[in-house]
């Protein structure tokens, strides 16, 4: 469950979730994960009704053949362009916060060169790999809770007053975005649970990773509003990523924020490397041509679809107001309902006959 836990985390920390709370954006945050939960409960259901297939080969065998294969290419495309985003992240915060004289294009191009190597060994080898990052990357982030609240930083007065405006702009700051980016992103893991053996018990440990992983994220994400403010917190590019920086201010340690920065890539990579070969996996079952062939090509795609917005806030808005609130439930909701529904209407057939 490793990687599980790292795909999650992956760009969260990098934004500010439900700015539009405000001061109330841990509320936000708990709705969009206990929604986001639910979402988690569909799909371990729906691999546990079929546990041999993946998604791909799940919808082609209920879906048909060719209305199958339709929405497994849709898939693809879905997760290549969800790497892409992850690329452009990565790409925009090295040249931010490191490397600002290199064009973004070359430093885009490095990051998938070196994650289009990594997905040539398949799922196996990179869930072993998350594995070994998964205590360094959780002791970096306790560390920072740790050093933030011990030099007093942080400032309980921010979060009041509790539900200002009432609820309306906390369920509308949850509802679908916070859901859809990152907890309604699982959806991507039914390409693999049939990775996992047999025996062990899949769904209890997905569902204790889920929840220490949303409610990891949402301290992380209120202690940007207890660090900064509200109204600060939401124009900023990178929120936790200048709190780290006043740590560097406070003479705690020396450029802090390049060590922060490096634990943001591990999270940034583990996303673009777990959609990438969510795509290639795809494009393998669908088309019966062996999976190594479509790593480079899938890794073109993501390279070009990372070009998709001229600049960094088109990007986010791109993101966020399109794909986040208007495309994304369509696949983490309305496809597994449907595919859902239809398997239990053919196991009901079965059962009467």
């Amino acid at each position: 469950m490793a990687c599980f836990i790292l795909f999650e985390i992956g760009s969260t920390t990098l934004f500010q979730m439900a700015a539009d709370a405000g001061q109330d954006a841990w509320l936000s945050m708990l709705i969009g994960s206990a929604v986001g939960f639910m979402l988690l409960l569909l799909y371990l259901w729906i691999h546990k009704m079929n546990p041999n297939r993946s998604l791909y080969e799940l919808c082609i065998h209920f879906l048909g053949k060719w209305i199958g294969k339709g929405v497994g290419f849709m898939l693809v495309f879905y997760f290549a362009y969800e790497s892409s985003r992850n690329l452009r992240d990565l790409g925009e915060l090295a040249a931010f916060a490191l490397l600002n004289r290199t064009p973004l294009a070359v430093l885009m191009l490095i990051g998938i060169l070196v994650v289009g190597n990594s997905v040539r060994y398949g799922p196996h080898i990179v869930f072993l790999v998350c594995l070994a990052l998964l205590p360094t990357v959780i002791l970096s982030y306790l560390l920072l809770i740790f050093m933030i609240i011990g030099k007093g930083m942080v400032h309980l007065e921010f979060m009041q007053p509790v539900l200002e405006n009432g609820l309306g702009p906390v369920i509308s700051a949850a509802l679908p975005e916070t859901v859809s980016f990152p907890f309604g992103q699982s959806l991507l893991f039914l390409v693999f649970f049939p990775l996992v053996k047999k025996g062990k018990s899949l769904g209890k440990a997905m569902m204790i990773s889920y929840i220490c992983t949303a409610i990891g994220l949402t301290i992380i994400n209120q202690i940007n509003i207890l660090v900064m403010g509200p109204a600060l917190t939401k124009v900023i590019m990178f929120p936790l990523l200048q709190v780290v920086q006043l740590i560097e201010a406070a003479e705690v340690f020396e450029r802090m924020d390049v060590l922060f920065v490096i634990v943001l890539f591990v999270g940034l990579g583990v996303k673009i490397l777990m959609f990438y070969i969510g795509a290639v996996t795809g494009l393998a079952q669908i088309t019966k041509i062996g999976y190594r062939k479509w790593v480079i090509p899938t890794g073109l795609l993501i390279f070009a679809a990372s070009f998709a917005s001229p600049n960094f806030s088109h990007h986010l808005w791109l993101g966020i107001d399109v794909v986040v609130n208007r495309v994304d439930p369509y696949f983490q909701f309305g496809m597994p309902l449907v595919l859902l529904s239809v398997m239990l209407l053919r196991r009901k057939k079965r059962m009467q006959k």
